[in-house]
């Protein structure tokens, strides 16, 4: 007789871990052991169970004892499937526990686990073991051998799939028995059998899980929100999921692949990227009903900070927004985002700032009664657009809101008129497209204000039907510094389709020269003297001016 191959279930309880263990008992390479850690936890923790005695009678209490000749003694057949219960994990074990044999996880949504936990204990943090199994996992991942992790809800839905996932990570080839079993209890189940095994002794295979949970008792809401945060930590490596609401779309991949792993400011904390949310009860899910900037950061200072932070204030005002932060504590906010991130240049800012959270769901401003919801999102971003050898550009056929409707000098964030523009774009491959106002005059893009050259002047929409940008009025001030003539007016789309030179301009993507107008070549295809000139002036400023980001040291 040799020592098997030991493979090591870790799981909270209710989690169809017995029937797992059910399941590796069928194949004829394997034998398999229940919780060989329990009479240890038993007696170390002095915890009341209704078969204690037993249980310590019947089972060896030794830890060390239980880890050399249980789990790893000799055996006769090729591997060892150990069932352990997370909580059962001892401090002082010996360290082989963890670091020979091949370990996994499985996990349950507490939602799924609360509601029968009390048939035969009341449930509690401890009891779950959901921060114990994140221990495991984290314990684990820092000896180099991160353990497979599977989900008890997938289990159920696709038992052969998930488990052929599951050999596959384990190195051991799947067989089919694994699939079904005779129904009735088997040798080596624990003496606790009679009081939890019921359901699976009656059980011949995985069963399908119910269409509708029951009602989830509201008694375990608080436990809810303590473990549900950790399970979704656990449920992240998941390899597979086929969750009834998730997307059937491979993972995509990021423009910048470093922001993959960025922290945002939500509310008044900061948190990892995966993690930063607002509530479903928040304006900005209810109604769009948001107000925001976009930041860009150069060399450790950010342009034009207090320019923008007056339009969020100004937009925040108009739409009567109440409980507004301090200019001084959204500054804060920026700035320790910022530094947590270690973003000092080539970095965009979108800075939000929501009505807030509701009391209960509905249009009126009366239901904000939490004051305002700020988030800071920070990314590694170059400018979006080809400001070397220029953009395309097409026309939409969206117009842009009327003031009689929505004032665009209210910087907002119910965007809908603009994504509609922006489809119309996408479906032509341009860069973006030029929006009209309602006497069909071209007021701006669907991301950007405009301009446009002809015969050596400077010419631009009035802000009557768009957003006034700050960088707009920056690059009108350089106009006039680099002694071009500056026309503000109405200018019809013909003129832009005949211009000599057009540029956009934004904070995103700075200033963009287009090459192209709805099929036709603006000037001579190239990028013009006037915009190069404009943009070296651009670059100095940025270079010369903003708000410096403490802590920050030129390198």
């Amino acid at each position: 007789m040799a020592e098997p191959d030991v493979i090591h279930s870790w799981s909270a309880p209710r989690s169809l871990s017995t029937s797992l263990m059910y399941s590796f008992a069928q194949r004829d390479d394997t034998e398999v052991v229940d919780e060989p850690l329990y009479a240890a936890f038993l007696k170390a923790t002095g915890v009341d169970r209704p078969y204690r005695d037993e249980v310590l009678s019947k089972m060896e209490c030794s830890g060390d004892k239980v880890v050399k000749d249980v789990i790893y003694g000799s055996g006769s057949k090729k591997y060892r499937y150990c069932k352990h219960i997370s909580k059962q994990r001892l401090f002082g074990l010996p360290s082989e526990l963890m670091s020979k044999g091949k370990h996994f996880i499985l996990i349950r949504n507490p939602l799924n686990i609360l509601p029968s936990f009390e048939k035969v204990h009341p449930p509690s943090f401890l009891e779950l073991g959901l921060g114990e199994l994140v221990s495991i996992y984290s314990d684990l991942c820092q000896m180099g051998t991160p353990p497979a992790v599977i989900d008890a809800d997938e289990l159920q839905r696709d038992p052969e799939t998930t488990l052929r996932g599951l050999c596959d990570d384990l190195e051991i080839p799947f067989q089919a028995s694994m699939l079904k079993w005779k129904a009735g209890p088997i040798p080596e189940d624990g003496v606790w059998a009679p009081w939890w095994y019921k359901s699976v002794h009656e059980s011949t295979g995985f069963s399908s899980p119910k269409k509708y949970s029951r009602t989830f008792p509201l008694s375990h809401y608080d436990l809810l929100e303590q473990s549900l945060p950790l399970y979704n930590i656990l449920r992240s490596h998941v390899k597979h999921s086929s969750s009834l609401l998730s997307s059937p779309l491979p993972p995509p991949s990021l423009p910048v692949p470093e922001n993959a792993k960025l922290l945002a400011w939500v509310g008044d904390e900061i948190l990892p990227r995966e993690m930063a949310k607002v509530s479903v009860f928040d304006s900005v899910v209810q109604g769009g009903d948001s107000v925001w900037e976009g930041l860009r950061i150069y060399k450790g200072k950010i342009f034009k900070l207090e320019e923008h932070l007056d339009r969020l204030f100004d937009s925040a005002k108009a739409l009567a927004f109440e409980n507004v932060p301090a200019r001084e504590e959204i500054k804060e906010a920026i700035f320790r985002t910022l530094i947590t991130n270690g973003m000092f240049d080539n970095t965009h800012i979108r800075l939000s700032l929501t009505r807030g959270k509701k009391v209960t769901s509905g249009m009126s401003p009366a239901f904000n009664r939490y004051g305002c919801t700020l988030i800071v999102l920070a990314e590694w971003k170059p400018p979006v657009y080809d400001n070397d050898g220029g953009i395309v550009l097409v026309t939409a056929t969206t117009r842009r809101n009327s003031p009689n409707n929505l004032d665009s000098k209210i910087h907002h964030n119910n965007l809908l008129n603009n994504i509609l523009a922006k489809i119309e774009s996408n479906n032509t491959n341009a860069a973006d497209a030029i929006m009209l106002d309602k006497d069909g005059y071209v007021s701006e893009t669907n991301a950007t204000n405009i301009f446009m050259v002809k015969k050596g002047c400077v010419v631009t929409p009035h802000a009557d039907y768009c957003l006034p940008g700050i960088t707009r009025a920056t690059v009108m001030e350089l106009v006039v510094k680099e002694n071009f003539i500056l026309e503000e007016r109405r200018i019809s789309l013909s003129e832009f389709h005949t211009a000599d030179e057009v540029w956009t301009t934004g904070t995103m993507g700075e200033l963009s020269p287009v090459v192209k107008i709805d099929g036709r070549v603006i000037g001579d295809g190239k990028v013009g003297p006037v915009t190069r000139t404009l943009q070296n002036a651009y670059k100095k400023l940025t270079e010369d001016s903003g708000v410096p980001i403490p802590t920050y040291q030129e390198p």
